[in-house]
């Protein structure tokens, strides 16, 4: 008897360790709390003007390092899921069952950062804080409800016989 959990799911829904790949949302999320990595990155890439892209993002500098600070739990979620393979140490795979609180921590986290560059230290916008904080509630709402990232939480790759 199928297990219903795989039943929505067609062959290039599996990856090459027969797990269902990786959730959409995961990588959206990771994308959000890293964002300043992501800026820091680009600008650093950049040949012809390599702060410019930081003070478009970031006006203030102190925000920029901020969002440095608020990305480093997604930093380690990414390890974490550059690691997940069969051959994994134990603490990856410890560490992977996580996942979903580790996200929810770093993204509580990176709202409380903002906030605090808001209320305390006047460096962002009303309105950002708003969209942040339905951004945050809609991810959240997504480690959830997505039933996908819930079997990728219970997978792990092993190693497949040659069969």
């Amino acid at each position: 008897m199928a297990n219903p959990l795989y039943s929505n799911y067609t062959l290039n829904d599996f990856d090459k360790f027969d797990c269902v790949k990786l959730s959409m949302s995961i990588y959206l999320i990771l994308l959000f709390v890293l964002r300043g990595y992501i800026v820091f990155f680009l600008t650093v890439t950049n040949m012809r003007d390599q702060v410019g892209i930081i003070k478009w993002v970031y006006p203030d500098p102190l925000m920029f390092y901020l969002s440095l600070v608020s990305g480093v739990i997604g930093l380690f979620v990414a390890i974490v899921l550059i690691l997940r393979r069969p051959d994994a140490n134990k603490w990856v795979k410890v560490c992977w069952k996580y996942c979903r609180v580790l996200l929810i921590i770093a993204l509580v986290f990176d709202l409380v950062i903002s906030a605090l560059g808001y209320f305390y230290w006047q460096l962002s916008s009303v309105m950002w804080l708003i969209i942040q904080m339905l951004l945050v509630a809609f991810a959240i709402f997504l480690c959830f409800s997505n039933k996908r990232f819930a079997i990728n939480l219970q997978e792990f790759p092993e190693k497949l016989s040659e069969e």
